[in-house]
C-alpha cells in the first residue's frame, strides 16, 4: 500500500514538472513580433543613411535618384537593392531585450540607421547591425523599439557604401549599331573611320522562289578619309569598350573646364555625337588617367588598364598596316 502510494505521489510529481517545463517553454518561446506597416519601395521618395555622425541623403527626382546636394546621380542597381530590402523587411525572430547593443553592432559607434521617406512623412526607421553567424539573417532595432530581432537576409553591405562608391559611374553610353564615324586625335594626328554598310547575298541549296526575294546580309567596312580599309576587329573592339564606359573615380576637386590639351580625343557619331578626352596623369604616381566626357558632367579618372585599351595608335585600327 505504502509502495503504491509512493508511485502515485510520484507519477504526479512527474506530471507537474512535465507541465512546468511546457508551459514554461511556450512562454519563452511564443511571443508576438511587431507587425511592419507596408510601404512600396516605388513610392519611397527620399532615404537618409546615418552612419555615426555621417549622413548620406538619396532623393528620387524625375523617376532618378540622386545623392546630396550637390545631386550626383546615383547608381541605380544599388538604389534598387536598398528599395528591396526597405520594402521587404521581414522580422522572423525577437534575439535580445537586455539592450546589450555592442555584440550585435547596433551601438552607437557601428549601427547604420536607415530612414526612408514617402509623400514627405518618414514611413519606416530602422537600425542594421552585423550580419548573423548563419550570413542568413542580419540584426536590426525598430524606431523606438529596444529590442534586438533577426530580420531575414543579409544586407548589411547594401547601406555601407559612401558618397563616392553610391555614384553612377557610368561616363558614356550608347547604342554600338548606331555609330557611323570615328574620330581619333592623338599628338595632333588625326585619323577618321567611316562606316558603310554593304548588302551581300546570301547563297542557299534550296530552289529559288520567285516570289521571295533571296535573303541577304550586311557587311560593314570602315574606310579612313584617304580610302584605307580599317580593321573591323579593332574598331568594333574599341567601340564596345566605349559603349558601357565606367570611370575608377570622380576627381571631386576640379571641374570639367579645368582640363586643356588631351593627349588623345575620341569622336564619336551616330544618332548624336560623342566625345571622350584623355589627359596626362596629374603626377607620376597616380594610378589612373584623368578624362572628361560629352555624357557626364564631372571630370573622372579612368585606369591605366582602360586607358590602354582605349588610347590606340591610329594606325593599329588600319587593316594591314
Amino acid at each position: 500500500m505504502k509502495v503504491k502510494k509512493e508511485l502515485i505521489l510520484l507519477s504526479v510529481v512527474i506530471v507537474g514538472l512535465s507541465l512546468y517545463l511546457i508551459f514554461r517553454n511556450q512562454d519563452n518561446t511564443h511571443y508576438k513580433l511587431p507587425k511592419l506597416a507596408h510601404i512600396s519601395g516605388k513610392l519611397i521618395s527620399k532615404i537618409e543613411i546615418l552612419k555615426q555622425e555621417t549622413s548620406i541623403v538619396l532623393n528620387k527626382k524625375d523617376n532618378s535618384w540622386h545623392i546630396g546636394p550637390d545631386e550626383y546621380p546615383a547608381n541605380s542597381d544599388k538604389i534598387e537593392k536598398m528599395l528591396d530590402v526597405i520594402e521587404g523587411l521581414s522580422l522572423t525572430a525577437l534575439v535580445s531585450e537586455s539592450e546589450n547593443y555592442n555584440r550585435y553592432d547596433l551601438n552607437d559607434e557601428k549601427k547604420i540607421t536607415i530612414k526612408a521617406w514617402e509623400e514627405g512623412a518618414v514611413k519606416r526607421t530602422f537600425d542594421i547591425g552585423k550580419a548573423a553567424s548563419s550570413f542568413r539573417h542580419t540584426f536590426v532595432k525598430l524606431g523606438n523599439d529596444d529590442r534586438v530581432y533577426h530580420a531575414r537576409g543579409n544586407f548589411i553591405n547594401d547601406f555601407g557604401e559612401t558618397v563616392e562608391e553610391l555614384r553612377d559611374k557610368t561616363v558614356l553610353a550608347f547604342n554600338q549599331d548606331e555609330i557611323r564615324q570615328v574620330r581619333i586625335t592623338k599628338e595632333k594626328t588625326e585619323t577618321q573611320f567611316t562606316r558603310t554598310d554593304i548588302p551581300v547575298d546570301v547563297k542557299t541549296t534550296e530552289e529559288p522562289d520567285t516570289a521571295t526575294p533571296p535573303p541577304s546580309q550586311v557587311q560593314t567596312i570602315w574606310k579612313t578619309a584617304d580610302d584605307k580599309k580599317g580593321d573591323n576587329a579593332n574598331i568594333e573592339r574599341l567601340l564596345n569598350s566605349l559603349s558601357n564606359l565606367n570611370c575608377h573615380e570622380y576627381i571631386n576637386d576640379s571641374k570639367k573646364e579645368d582640363f586643356s590639351n588631351p593627349i588623345c580625343t575620341i569622336e564619336l557619331k551616330g544618332t548624336k555625337e560623342y566625345r571622350l578626352s584623355i589627359f596626362p596623369k596629374m603626377d607620376k604616381e597616380a594610378s589612373g588617367y584623368p578624362a572628361i566626357s560629352s555624357e557626364n558632367n564631372y571630370p573622372f579618372s579612368l585606369r591605366e588598364s582602360q586607358v590602354d585599351n582605349l588610347m590606340k595608335e591610329p594606325d593599329e585600327l588600319v587593316k594591314g598596316r
